[in-house]
């Protein structure tokens, strides 16, 4: 089967977050698997771009990538050169795949497909949901959905990553046709360490944005009764990092907190493995990678119910769930803090029930499965 999967960032620019990792997975997994995969991408890299030649079919781990230059150097990822070759280049596909959705570059680029022959199917990655709807430029997104967003949408066939984004954007758009399948993750075979940690070691890992919470979980641990060290892996906007630690201080609880910043895939696996619980208080997440990453290494996970593998976890007993309420994350962090034989059998099979639910090659034919409907 030739696919064409199309993404505003492509590997190596790990600093957009899971999408980047998961969608560039699913990729070299149907390339490994006899297909012919291409991805259309941009250059983005942050607020700089990609050492790549742009325009160039590029391997990369098995996949034929182009790297698109972009003329803004922002989120709209604006690619003139990339629909121009979309354009062209549409009909020679039996799928065409687009991620992500608001940014011009996917807009655009799936008004160009559906022009073609070839099935599109839309993965919005979140970016569907009501708390992303309606904050940040809500009034340009609802522009873009009444003049033409909705309709392009609606002829698209819906992949969610979770069932509570399936819901969400069926709420939005009542009666799109779609599928539900989870994100391909690597996840490394490496060893499971028991640990020992002085205090109980709850650590955060993801971007630092304003959506994921941490102000309610700073309020929250400024009222345990026990000793917690938080760590946070992960980087945001410098501004808003400064904020938090300034709340951490007013909380009195800078000396609680320990701020790695960004860190690379090798210790990011070391340093889940380390801690005793991993948490994401997020007031929205379609999927969150790190919480299937945390369990691979055997660490139970806190999250809200608003982040889209709750149901999951809650199922399978793999950890706690929260409101956005700080009594109901105090609650939990309490009940996590003397859940030793909780956490004692979430260590010894968190990564057997991962490896059965999130196995690579049987996800690989279920999207082949979907691509073929």
């Amino acid at each position: 089967m030739k696919i064409l999967h199309i993404i505003p960032a492509y590997k190596p620019a790990y600093g957009y977050g899971g999408p980047t990792e998961s969608v560039s997975r699913l990729c070299e997994g149907l390339a490994a698997n006899g297909h012919d995969v291409d991805v259309y991408t941009t250059t983005a890299n942050g607020k700089t771009e990609l050492d790549v030649t742009p325009g160039a079919v590029t391997n990369v781990e098995g996949v034929n990538v182009t790297y698109f230059k972009r003329i803004t150097g922002d989120h709209t990822h604006v690619s003139p050169t990339l629909w121009r070759m979309l354009f062209k280049t549409a009909n020679h596909y039996d799928v065409i795949h687009i991620h992500s959705w608001w940014s011009i570059l996917s807009v655009v680029a799936a008004r160009i497909a559906l022009f073609s022959k070839t099935k599109v199917i839309l993965a919005p990655r979140g970016m569907l949901s009501e708390y992303v709807f309606e904050t940040g430029n809500s009034g340009y997104k609802k522009l873009i959905h009444k003049f033409g967003g909705r309709r392009i949408l609606k002829k698209c066939v819906l992949h969610a990553t979770a069932q509570s984004e399936y819901v969400e954007c069926r709420k939005l758009i009542p009666g799109w046709e779609g599928f539900v399948l989870p994100n391909i993750l690597s996840l490394p075979d490496i060893e499971i360490k028991e640990i020992d940690n002085e205090c109980f070691t709850v650590i955060f890992m993801s971007r630092i944005h304003h959506k994921k919470g941490l102000e309610k979980l700073f309020a929250a641990i400024s009222q345990l009764s026990f000793d917690l060290k938080l760590v946070i892996a992960g980087d945001g906007d410098e501004t808003y990092v400064q904020q938090l630690k300034q709340l951490a201080d007013e909380l009195k609880i800078v000396s609680k907190i320990e701020w790695l910043g960004w860190v690379n895939r090798q210790e990011k696996f070391e340093r889940l493995n380390q801690s005793d619980l991993f948490i994401l208080t997020s007031l929205n997440e379609n999927f969150a990678n790190v919480v299937v990453e945390s369990l691979h290494m055997g660490t139970a996970v806190l999250i809200s119910e608003n982040v889209g593998l709750s149901d999951f976890v809650s199922e399978n007993n793999l950890g706690w769930i929260c409101t956005l309420d700080t009594d109901s994350t105090i609650e939990k962090l309490n009940e996590a803090y003397l859940g030793k034989q909780k956490l004692d059998y979430i260590r010894k099979h968190g990564r057997e029930i991962i490896r059965t639910t999130f196995h690579e090659q049987v996800l690989i034919a279920k999207y082949y499965e979907e691509y073929l409907k």
